[in-house]
């Protein structure tokens, strides 16, 4: 399955993943990086090919420098390519975001961690991949 489809398969809560979002670095347009994430549910991904650092959905807002720990597929690699799956409301708010990563050593997909969203406004989350 292509990482899009392992994201709208996952499904947390029974949730259906209305929209996936692939993640593009916003300075150089990249799509290969190193992904951190802590205990709090909080991800950061940094472009292998510039260094810019970004978070993921409302990570920023929670996110704790001394508590974050890079991903690791079970092959060992670093390197993902990564998106963003929002479930949303009808009124088109999110209710819950996944984030996948995809090895790009081994190319194992899979959702690495997910969070439920229990604010308003949300809808600006879906892009925030």
């Amino acid at each position: 399955m292509t990482l899009a489809e392992e994201i709208r398969a996952y499904q947390e809560d029974g949730y259906e993943v209305t929209h996936v979002v692939e993640s593009v670095c916003g300075g150089c347009g990249g799509k290969k990086f190193r992904v951190q994430m802590t205990a709090d549910q909080c991800m950061r991904r940094t472009c292998l090919a510039c260094g810019k650092a970004e978070f993921i959905a409302d990570s920023a807002e929670h996110w704790d420098e001394d508590d974050a720990e890079e991903c690791e597929c079970t092959c060992g690699g670093e390197e993902f390519a990564a998106a963003l799956g929002s479930s949303c409301r009808p009124d088109g708010e999110v209710r819950w975001v996944s984030v996948g990563l995809e090895c790009l050593g081994c190319g194992l997909a899979g959702v690495y961690e997910d969070w439920k969203i229990d604010y308003l406004p949300s809808r600006h989350l879906i892009t925030q991949a």
